[in-house]
């Protein structure tokens, strides 16, 4: 094999290689490697947020804000390590939201650490409410278990606690699901009925996937996605 063969084989396993990790990036309306990569679309936030310590690479594609995807290689070892997602702002009330549902369908690995939830945020941060929706591998919420509740059309886990720096309220799906409606606005307001909060002022409803680890590369895909009402 000759030099020019060599290189010319070396380019085209690079390229199969690069498309085998992230088949859609190629061809998506956007894409983006960089830690901080952002898109604006449709009124959401299109986010790569590799926002954790001892990250890998990570490629965030999208479509739209209702159609993107991620390829990440981060390394199996503990703490999240990126919060990729789709981001709508907003900055009302609770009392002034009349209706707040959301539909979600994705394709996710079977392999990993990781979670599919959306992050709600509220009173410029000083709350977060977690909904996962499906997890697999070795991850877990922040705080006590509080007990099994059924409400926004879906049955969790309900979980309180602090990361040190806000409180935390965690729903987790008592199964793993990929496709669905949860009304926003019922979960919340169910937390108001507890007490945990008060009519709090609503940031961003967030969308997407807290990955622990993805070693080898993984593909996490959102087919599907939007926020109603607010």
């Amino acid at each position: 094999m000759n030099k020019f063969t060599r290189v010319l084989v070396a380019a085209l396993t690079a390229t199969l290689a690069f498309s085998l990790g992230a088949p859609t990036a190629s061809a998506a309306t956007w894409s983006s490697s960089d830690r901080w990569g952002t898109w604006n679309n449709g009124g959401y936030i299109v986010r790569n947020n590799i926002w954790g310590n001892g990250a890998g690479p990570q490629s965030i594609w999208a479509n739209s804000y209702s159609n993107w995807g991620v390829w990440a290689n981060h390394p199996n070892t503990g703490g999240v390590k990126s919060y990729p997602h789709a981001g709508k702002a907003l900055n009302k009330k609770l009392s002034a939201i009349g209706s707040l549902t959301s539909n979600f369908n994705v394709s996710v690995p079977g392999s990993g650490a990781y979670t599919t939830t959306y992050d709600i945020w509220a009173n410029n941060n000083a709350y977060e409410v977690m909904i996962w929706v499906n997890r697999t591998g070795p991850v877990g919420a922040i705080g006590s278990k509080q007990g099994t509740f059924s409400v926004g059309g879906h049955t969790w886990d309900v979980y309180r606690g602090s990361n040190g720096a806000n409180a935390v309220f965690s729903f987790l799906r008592t199964s793993n699901t990929s496709s669905g409606s949860v009304d926003l606005k019922a979960v919340m307001n169910w937390i108001r009925t507890r007490g945990w909060w008060g009519d709090v002022t609503v940031g961003e409803v967030q969308f997407g996937y807290e990955i622990t680890s993805s070693s080898g590369g993984l593909n996490f895909t959102t087919n599907s996605y939007s926020v109603s009402g607010g």
